[in-house]
């Protein structure tokens, strides 16, 4: 069983190089505040409320898996572990984020989602 709480953060791809665009725009015109701190894959986190916007380069190739992605908070991550198994999806593990537990699998189009859990 998987109990989800709240959609935790976005994953948003921008083009290599655009970084500065793009907190001109999220951080400047969207007036986000910028999450400040070294993130995996060097992106860039602002907060929306109570929800997370994480922007990050990625090359556009056509044969290309977006690491686009939402990312849920669940209030057990090894159940939903063993659940998702169980039904047949491969579980993916991917940067260690301080304070958090969590890991990735598709959808059956190739979506990325990402369920998460915060320690206490």
């Amino acid at each position: 069983m998987i109990s989800i709480k709240r959609l935790d953060h976005v994953a948003v791809m921008i083009p290599r190089g655009k970084t500065a665009e793009a907190r001109a725009f999220y951080g400047g015109i969207l007036q986000l505040k910028e999450i400040p701190g070294q993130h995996p894959r060097n992106a860039t986190w602002f907060e929306a409320g109570d929800v997370q916007l994480h922007l990050v380069e990625e090359d556009n190739l056509p044969d290309h898996i977006s690491g686009r992605h939402p990312a849920f908070e669940v209030t057990d991550l090894e159940a939903a572990k063993t659940y998702l198994q169980n039904k047949g999806i491969e579980i993916a593990y991917s940067s260690v984020i301080t304070g958090r537990e969590r890991f990735f699998f598709r959808d059956v189009f190739g979506n990325r989602i990402e369920l998460l859990e915060y320690l206490q």
